[in-house]
């Protein structure tokens, strides 16, 4: 077996319209609809799949809990753009820029949080 790449995640949310309101307008993924009902936020070829906290469908992870994911971006967009973007949007930036280790190597990283408190690391490498 050889995995290619991660195709979808799924974060567990309190409130899955404020979870897209965020996502869109700090990170710029777009909101779509899949199945019956679901709602997930896309970005490149992957997605991140949006289960409210309140109606859990059948099939998920043994404990759910919204605030529990830790997800890392890479943008291509340098670090003092994002950092003046997510100034604009009113995202504090709860730590860096500064270097982290990345899949492939050395990023640079700044941290913020989603409206669940799920840590996002933001980076470039």
């Amino acid at each position: 077996m050889n995995i290619a790449r991660l195709d979808h995640l799924v974060l567990t949310v309190a409130d899955i319209e404020r979870t897209c309101a965020f996502y869109t307008r700090a990170l710029g993924m777009a909101v779509v609809s899949f199945g019956e009902g679901r709602t997930a936020l896309r970005f490149g070829q992957q997605k991140i799949n949006l289960h409210a906290a309140d109606a859990i469908p059948g099939l998920v992870a043994n404990t759910p809990t919204p605030g529990s994911g830790d997800l890392c971006f890479i943008t291509e967009v340098p670090l003092a753009d994002v950092v003046a973007h997510l100034n604009g949007c009113g995202v504090p930036i709860i730590a860096g820029p500064g270097p982290r280790a990345g899949a492939i190597g050395t990023i640079q990283s700044v941290y913020i949080r989603d409206p669940d408190q799920t840590l996002v690391e933001i980076s470039n490498y």
